[in-house]
């Protein structure tokens, strides 16, 4: 893919919250956008759900608020990119389209006990896919559908079933074409897809008892997977990944010695490598990117809950709007209770799936709500002292996300990591990071002016409540069965 003169390029950013289409142009701007909530429901501990039609339905809702937007210039746009929630899956009749199933999100966690099982050759699944046991990622999530739900049992009897990864449904549903394929990125969030050979494992399929014939195709991330016809205008869609590969390629080509930060619903830290980690200890291996002749690799840290651990908050403990009030409760003086964040479970370095979240100490509402924050960061400092294992220091820190808007939050990470922290004045990096990739990754692209950098600060106080926190999980880790 190569960038034109003039040319757009539309990028679907489809995240646990919101649905986004933005049109940007060769060089980084963005030219108009569309947004679209999407609801997310909780029906039981570790469930999270997503009404399939109603996240579909806002993909549509969003481009169309885009094309509106765009006007005429919406005939100058060359191609477009998906991004999604990598670990996020789905059932469907491959025949009529019709969801057998919700969208099971990547938060969800209700199969780890059926997935303890597999314990016993957990070193070989991390192995093959890079990833940890976890019901996080998609196999568990499928087998469960397979076992209790009736229209997935009819379906595979009649050889009508499709499932896989969030990205493969919506391919099916938005495109003229109607394929029935993924991409690395996505495929390789459900513990089935061998990351060496970069297709379906057959010892994994096995082993969970899942069926091969209803997964997609696996392809490359930058292939001609269809056409987009909205509004009047063909849009050949020519890439899809997930939504934090993308996140890495916001502004131009991703560099070595730089981590990369992404605070939205979850948070994760990525380490760019040219070669496939030989090993990654606790953290995962993933790939981000296959443009068809080129591989490229990560060496990523998680943090399940963010923004998702705010409004846990809201919902057990009664305050409204948290997000919005944080700036100011950033700055106040006062000393926070320590937040142990187990919210949708543990991930990196820990990989506890159900850990009850809780305060350490007491505090007023504002001071728990800065409590959650810091206890992100402190999860984010953790990964990176973990990674030093396998990869040099960061010479700096690049920081994106919705929650990445919050001052307090940056500094606070500045601070606790002695590293320079940058946040660009466009925090949407998925999006942009999608157009990077689908303009051809040009040369020409840049970051849009207003960016800041927080310069770490001696915090002492900082310091010893992350020590105290440090100590605080290793306690409560110890109480955990094994």
């Amino acid at each position: 893919m190569t960038s034109s003169v003039g040319a757009l390029y539309l990028a679907i950013d489809q995240g646990g919250q919101s649905t986004l289409a933005f049109a940007f142009d060769g060089r980084g701007k963005l030219v108009a956008e569309g947004r679209e909530q999407c609801a997310v429901s909780q029906p039981r501990p570790h469930w999270v759900e997503q009404n399939v039609d109603d996240v579909v339905g806002s993909v549509e809702r969003a481009l169309t608020r885009l094309m509106h937007a765009l006007g005429e210039q919406r005939r100058a746009i060359a191609a477009a990119g998906l991004a999604t929630q990598r670990s996020s899956i789905a059932c469907w009749d491959r025949v009529s389209g019709a969801a057998l199933s919700p969208v099971i999100s990547w938060q969800d966690t209700r199969a780890h006990g059926w997935l303890e099982q597999f314990q016993p050759r957990a070193a070989e699944i991390e192995r093959i896919t890079g990833l940890h046991v976890s019901a996080h990622y998609g196999a568990s999530k499928l087998r469960w559908c397979l076992d209790n739900l009736t229209a997935v049992q009819d379906a595979h009897t009649a050889g009508r079933l499709a499932w896989g990864p969030l990205a493969s449904l919506l391919l099916f549903r938005l495109l003229d074409e109607r394929p029935l394929a993924v991409d690395p990125a996505n495929a390789s969030r459900t513990l089935l897809w061998n990351l060496g050979s970069c297709d379906w494992d057959r010892t994994l399929l096995s082993l969970f008892g899942l069926p091969l014939e209803a997964l997609p195709r696996c392809r490359p991330s930058a292939w001609p997977f269809g056409t987009l016809r909205y509004a009047g205008c063909e849009v050949p869609l020519k890439l899809v990944t997930g939504d934090q590969s993308a996140a890495l390629y916001a502004f131009g080509e991703p560099q070595l010695q730089t981590a990369y930060v992404n605070v939205g619903t979850g948070a994760f830290v990525q380490r760019l490598s040219r070669q496939q980690p030989a090993r990654a200890g606790r953290y995962l291996a993933s790939m981000i990117l296959h443009d068809g002749q080129e591989l490229t690799y990560a060496l990523e840290g998680t943090v399940n809950g963010a923004a998702s651990a705010l409004r846990w908050f809201e919902r057990e403990y009664g305050p409204a709007d948290v997000e919005a009030a944080l700036p100011q409760w950033l700055v106040r003086t006062g000393t926070p209770p320590l937040f142990l964040n187990g919210v949708s479970g543990l991930g990196s370095p820990y990989w506890v799936a159900d850990f009850t979240p809780r305060f350490v100490g007491d505090g007023e509402p504002w001071q728990q709500a800065v409590a959650i924050v810091e206890s992100v960061v402190f999860l984010l400092q953790l990964n990176m002292e973990g990674m030093r294992e396998f990869t040099a220091p960061p010479r700096e820190i690049r920081i994106s996300g919705g929650l990445a808007r919050l001052d307090g939050l940056c500094q606070r990470l500045a601070d606790v990591s002695g590293v320079r922290v940058y946040r660009p004045a466009a925090c949407e990096a998925t999006a942009r990071g999608t157009a990077f990739l689908v303009a051809g990754r040009p040369r020409s692209w840049r970051d849009p002016e207003g960016g800041r950098w927080f310069d770490p600060e001696v915090n002492n106080a900082l310091g010893a409540r992350y020590q105290s926190w440090c100590d605080a999980m290793r306690v409560a880790l110890t109480a955990v069965p094994s």
